[in-house]
């Protein structure tokens, strides 16, 4: 009896392979400088075979983005345990955010680096990403300031920024920590922890820092007048 016929990789096996590839490209070079035909290479397929799948380079760099984004968001949902005190839902969040950049530090590279940067179409797609953390940790900040003290004082315009600078504090320290060597996910996660919390903390049971007597600037003096000029002496 003669031997089988090799089974044909399901399409959407194969599919995820050229995304897998794609991203390492597209994450170690960017967009410009990123060859189809190195994809294709990479992920042991045709340059052919990549366009019937995913059509163009443009919509090959959407699908990455795509695929990385849905994965980080659901990291970071995924990490964060309910029932935990609100440092330590914070605290779960950041090493879900930290472990899964550092995991895949092409595909970071890619939405944060590359993606924001070639054009409007592919920063929206970002945008859009970092919108659903941005609300996800607003919702955890919030919900956290009525389990501290059950009658929140903290307004939604400023929840919104603190969620605002967290995210973009984890942002930079992620980029950080994947050029610096040696400092690990958990590390990178303390750090920041150690920078905020000290300050949120606060917050969350109704003591927000306000400024020290003589700390503020002191208001615009007075502008002097120009002087009159000296009127010359009659010849």
């Amino acid at each position: 009896m003669g031997a089988g016929k090799t089974k044909r990789m399901p399409r959407a096996v194969r599919e995820q392979q050229m995304l897998d590839a794609a991203v390492s490209v597209f994450g170690r070079r960017g967009y410009m400088a990123a060859s189809m035909d190195e994809i294709a290479e990479l992920a042991g397929v045709s340059k052919p075979l990549v366009y019937l799948y995913l059509n163009s380079k443009d919509d090959l760099f959407s699908a990455c983005i795509g695929r990385e984004a849905r994965a980080l968001t659901e990291a970071v949902r995924a990490g964060v345990r309910p029932g935990l005190s609100a440092d330590g839902q914070l605290w779960s969040g950041l090493r879900a955010f930290f472990d899964h950049t550092a995991r895949h530090p092409d595909a970071w590279r890619m939405l944060h680096l590359h993606a924001r940067t070639h054009g409007e179409r592919f920063a929206a797609e970002v945008a859009a990403m970092r919108e659903e953390i941005v609300a996800f940790v607003t919702q955890l900040i919030a919900a956290a300031a009525r389990d501290a003290h059950r009658d929140p004082h903290l307004p939604d315009g400023e929840v919104a920024g603190l969620a605002e600078a967290l995210v973009g504090a984890a942002e930079s320290l992620a980029d950080w920590a994947g050029a610096t060597e040696g400092v690990t996910a958990k590390q990178a996660a303390a750090t920041l922890m150690n920078f905020a919390w000290a300050g949120l903390g606060d917050l969350m049971t109704g003591r927000p820092w306000s400024p020290p007597e003589g700390a503020e600037p002191a208001p615009d003096a007075e502008p002097v007048p120009d002087a009159e000029p000296v009127a010359q002496a009659a010849g």
